[in-house]
């Protein structure tokens, strides 16, 4: 049984909430059963810089960052100060704000697919809002997708379906309760790198497909030659081309995985970092495909509140000015090769792997069936430590020399526990609950 002393107020906020929300909480990302249950905080109390201070007092090293929502640090300076100023100013109008054509000018001249933007208040949203455009464009019902795309009807209406590699759901552990099973048969997934099988889904649903959608990148660099052959495909049948960059936008380019890789969709969707946690999200497209949306029934009252817009045009301006990319690139590296000296130092069969805007852990096991209560052991003992994170390490532009320096000694003392605990002592060392996956995205 895992000692719960140190996070009293956590588990007596999670009790209560269990019979108050149901699920818990509102994002699955969000629930204990996510890091290391019982050891691990569940509720926060305030967060600024690298670091956030749950409801027991406890102080941790952030490094999963609302989920890569905060990109230049919690409570930004500049950022709150912007937010702030508009508040006074009205946090909405009766008539729109200026800072609708200014964001959206300044999106244009930042991310190469965008010639016209929409706003919405999240990246699910603005999936959706891309999938109604595209289907509106092209008068085309189907959709061909990989990645992880939200939880709105159009796609998770896959899980009436299966994935083309596992033969199970999709979405791993997720049934599609409440989703119309008339929309069966309209998101179909797609396997990530397989360009063969994309075309013979096209094949298969000829002149049906509106659009691909898609994360162009997740975890490491796409084949060479992949994502142009997955535009050239979407081109001869007549399918709009969609970059899903809500997560992995703004921290390799500011304009995106598309300028890094130099592939340029027909739409993009971003959100999350590109307003340092404050709620904004947009679809971005070329004007052929933007324009028709002006006929369509596209509306929200809070899509282009006044926050949001003030919050996403000083985080863009800020991201330009402190010199983002390369400074992500440092701190990507440095990470790598933190990580790499200290599983050299401790002696312990593992690697480091990863996009620098996020580096990884991976410890090789003897028995994969160890994997859960193994990875869950790191996560335990890492949160002991001061340190909330799970496999991975996302910075922001706030974290120090010295956070990298205190995350190593953690990492260091979790991987020698975990030495021990391959030597036959798992199941006494592993106090907390084993890390559940909520769903497994359909892209390496």
């Amino acid at each position: 049984m895992a000692d719960k002393s140190r996070i009293t107020n956590s588990i007596k906020y999670y009790d209560q909430a269990t019979d108050l929300i149901p699920g818990k909480t509102q994002l699955i990302s969000r629930r204990a059963s996510q890091f290391a249950a019982g050891v691990s905080p569940v509720y926060a109390e305030s967060a600024k810089g690298s670091k956030f201070i749950d409801v027991d007092g406890n102080e941790y090293i952030d490094w999963v960052n609302a989920v890569s929502a905060v990109i230049l640090g919690h409570s930004d300076n500049v950022v709150d100060t912007a937010v702030k100023q508009q508040i006074d100013k009205g946090s909405i109008y009766t008539l729109n704000s200026k800072m609708e054509v200014e964001l959206a000018e300044l999106l244009v001249d930042t991310i190469p697919s965008a010639e016209m933007v929409r706003y919405s208040k999240g990246g699910g949203e603005a999936c959706s809002v891309a999938i109604r455009i595209a289907r509106g464009v092209t008068g085309k019902d189907k959709i061909l997708f990989s990645g992880y795309h939200g939880w709105h009807d159009w796609y998770q209406s896959a899980n009436y379906l299966v994935d083309p590699e596992s033969g199970e759901f999709p979405f791993a552990g997720i049934e599609p309760i409440g989703v119309p099973k008339v929309l069966a048969g309209t998101a179909l997934p797609f396997i990530y790198g397989d360009l063969k099988n994309l075309e013979q889904l096209f094949n298969e649903n000829k002149g049906e497909v509106a659009a691909i959608m898609m994360e162009p990148l997740r975890s490491d660099i796409p084949e060479k030659g992949y994502l142009e052959g997955v535009q050239k495909l979407a081109k001869e049948n007549n399918a709009i081309l969609i970059f899903d960059e809500v997560s992995c936008g703004w921290r390799t380019r500011i304009g995106g995985i598309q300028e890094f890789l130099n592939v340029t969709p027909d739409m993009s969707v971003f959100a999350k970092a590109m307003s340092n946690g404050y709620p904004m999200g947009v679809t971005v497209g070329s004007r052929d495909v933007m324009e028709p949306a002006s006929e369509m029934f596209i509306s929200s009252s809070y899509w282009s509140d006044n926050v949001g817009l003030a919050a996403s045009i000083t985080t863009i301006n800020e991201l330009k000015s402190r010199n983002s990319e390369d400074q992500f690139e440092d701190l990507g590296a440095r990470m790598r090769k933190t990580i790499d000296e200290v599983i050299s130092s401790v002696g312990i069969p593992a690697k480091s792997s990863g996009f620098h805007y996020r580096a990884s852990l991976s410890i090789d096991l003897p028995d994969e069936t160890l994997r859960p209560k193994i990875n869950t052991l790191f996560i335990q003992e890492m949160a002991k430590n001061g340190i909330y994170s799970n496999m991975g390490f996302m910075p922001t532009l706030s974290h120090t020399e010295e956070d990298i320096k205190k995350t190593a000694e953690a990492m260091e003392a979790s991987l020698k526990v975990i030495q021990k605990a391959l030597e036959g002592d798992l199941d006494n060392l592993l106090v907390s609950d084993i890390k559940k996956e909520p769903f497994r995205r359909l892209v390496r």
